[in-house]
């Protein structure tokens, strides 16, 4: 789990407009459960709509020029297209929109889910022991997502063509195909039995093996945990899938750049070395560190 914003004011903001999206929304949002997002973007918390149901409230805020697109129409453009996806996402309950000075709200409100998430940060702090029927479902979840159809993008071959000669050092991959991807798959966005996948913000088309990868990049401080995400996605490790890592590693990389992830440093720089050895192109450049 993320911190609030640094900026009193601006958290001051989010409790405020949570709130009263709870109340257009009609739920009443439950005590001491709040969950703030990356950067403190968002903030979570359970809520209870008026007939009992459990519900999960996630406001998001971005200024107002940057309140459109494939971040902030995610969750409502995978309700329509993807529905349950097999049981395994939460249903999208209702809406609500705001602005207030220069920054729009947009507040979503959720079935809310039984199961606990298995990590409260993406990468996990401790090894994680899951039967192999979970697994299963997580792979054919994926399968699933992966061959429905989209016109939306999670990632951009102009990105892979910058980001993956700056930070791993080779030229960027052509993926072999692009399949439908949840985009964001961590730890923090999967539940314990019954399986449950969250955050549909980012989902789109991407190298085929993505989610597999982001799985991998996120596990990597957990060698046990990681060897187990390479079984369940033999992909991993072939040339098949050489785009999709590259691109998570590289990405992931960039976060590092930026003062996020610093415990998956080394690992992520183990990582790209073992892509490097995989292409048959000798490297651009040295890596970037900066």
């Amino acid at each position: 789990m993320y911190s609030p914003p640094h900026d009193p004011t601006a958290e001051a903001a989010m409790r405020a407009h949570h709130l009263r999206a709870a109340h257009a929304l009609g739920v009443e949002v439950e005590p001491g459960g709040e969950f703030w997002g990356w950067a403190g973007r968002t903030l979570g918390a359970p809520a209870r709509t008026a007939t009992g149901r459990p519900a999960w409230l996630r406001l998001t805020s971005a200024p107002i020029d940057k309140a459109t697109g494939k971040l902030w129409e995610g969750a409502a453009t995978a309700e329509l297209a993807l529905g349950d996806l097999g049981g395994r996402r939460p249903a999208l309950l209702g809406l609500h929109d705001t602005t207030e000075g220069g920054t729009a709200y947009r507040a979503e409100l959720s079935a809310r889910i039984g199961a606990p998430v298995l990590s409260a940060t993406p990468d996990p702090q401790q090894d994680l022991d899951l039967p192999d029927t979970w697994w299963s479902d997580l792979t054919d979840t994926l399968d699933l997502l992966a061959a429905t159809p989209t016109d939306r993008i999670a990632v951009r071959t102009q990105y892979m063509d910058r980001a993956i000669p700056r930070f791993i050092g080779i030229p960027a991959p052509a993926a072999p195909c692009w399949t439908t991807a949840h985009a964001d798959l961590h730890w923090a966005n999967l539940t314990a039995t019954p399986l449950q996948i969250l955050d549909w913000e980012g989902w789109g088309s991407a190298p085929a093996g993505f989610d597999a990868a982001m799985l991998y990049a996120y596990s990597l401080g957990r060698p046990a945990v990681a060897a187990r995400v390479r079984t369940a996605f033999p992909v991993l490790g072939g040339r098949g899938a050489l785009a999709a890592e590259a691109t998570v590693c590289a990405s992931l990389l960039q976060s590092v750049d930026r003062g996020d992830n610093p415990d998956l440093v080394g690992p992520l720089s183990t990582w790209a070395s073992e892509l490097r050895s995989m292409t048959p192109d000798r490297p651009l450049v040295e890596p970037s560190s900066s």
